[in-house]
């Protein structure tokens, strides 16, 4: 395995928080504001997409090119990569894994891509494991399962102030947006077989809180090593609110980022998420390597 050096790329959508784990690399997805490109993360915030939404400003979103993926694998190869495993957002919802795809097959050494069904820290925490497991000395096949298999023990959990953004930007049905609009209630969304479904309908926000603190600790419980994150646009201060419950209710330290400014393009202003994943191995292998995963 020694002669073997897996890395891994995802895309910032993964809403990581700042540093970068070793042997893991992102790149940036395309926000469009009144048909001005630039680079989340790079050129812009979400809180910046926020104060675009709220001033009327046309805001949509793209995928990385093929290019942008095949210069990441070509600096990963000069950085020691023998072999990449690329995991991103569920391709449900974007093309990025398409593209990742496309730039593979060209990339000086040979990549794996993984579709992770799912976005923001369900996808930053698979990343993160699945790199960690890289440096511990697996191999592609090691690296690519963990990734699957912490994306899969996955719940990320939203609460929207507004259906509108997720409904324009197609990422939610007409009928599912009007319902949650018509009845003047708070709705919670969960990402479910790779895309964004309506799970409930509160009616005030600080019930919708309650709710959303509610399911991140019953799913915390559920899991055999639970790891959880707070996600938000423009609320820094309910975030942390929210993470100092779900600590003292839960016993777990809790990662606080804005989400994406792609994810808050969709999502729109206001937006609180929980993320609540599991890092158990489930027979990966990563367990016979180390056991501080």
């Amino acid at each position: 395995m020694s002669d073997h050096h897996v890395h891994v790329v995802t895309d910032s959508t993964a809403s990581l928080p700042p540093g970068t784990d070793e042997r893991l690399r992102s790149v940036p997805l395309h926000v469009i504001v009144d048909d001005e490109s630039s680079l989340e993360g790079v050129d812009l915030t979400a809180d910046d997409v926020a104060a675009h939404l709220l001033a009327g400003r046309r805001v949509t979103t793209s995928q990385p090119t093929p290019r942008a993926f095949g210069e990441a694998y070509a600096a990963a190869a000069a950085a020691g990569a023998s072999e990449i495993v690329s995991v991103h957002l569920s391709g449900e919802l974007s093309g990025t894994v398409h593209a990742a795809a496309l730039a593979a097959a060209d990339a000086p050494v040979p990549v794996r891509v993984v579709d992770s069904r799912t976005v923001a820290m369900g996808l930053g925490f698979a990343a993160r494991a699945a790199a960690r497991a890289a440096v511990a000395g697996a191999g592609t096949d090691v690296v690519a399962r963990r990734a699957i298999e912490v994306a899969d023990a996955s719940r990320a959990v939203f609460l929207v102030d507004s259906l509108d953004h997720l409904r324009r930007g197609g990422r939610l049905s007409a009928a599912s947006a009007a319902l949650g609009t018509v009845l003047g209630v708070r709705p919670l969304l969960a990402v479910r077989h790779g895309r964004i479904e309506v799970v409930q309908k509160v009616r005030t926000k600080a019930a919708a809180v309650e709710r959303l603190t509610t399911v991140a600790v019953e799913s915390a419980g559920r899991r055999s090593r639970p790891a959880l994150a707070v996600h938000h646009v423009g609320d820094d201060d309910g975030a942390h609110r929210l993470a100092v419950e779900l600590t003292d209710r839960t016993g777990l330290d809790v990662v606080v980022t804005s989400v994406s400014a792609v994810l808050g393009a969709h999502v729109g202003p206001g937006v609180l998420a929980v993320v609540v994943a599991d890092l158990a191995d489930r027979g990966s292998g990563v367990g016979e390597l180390t056991g501080s995963l």
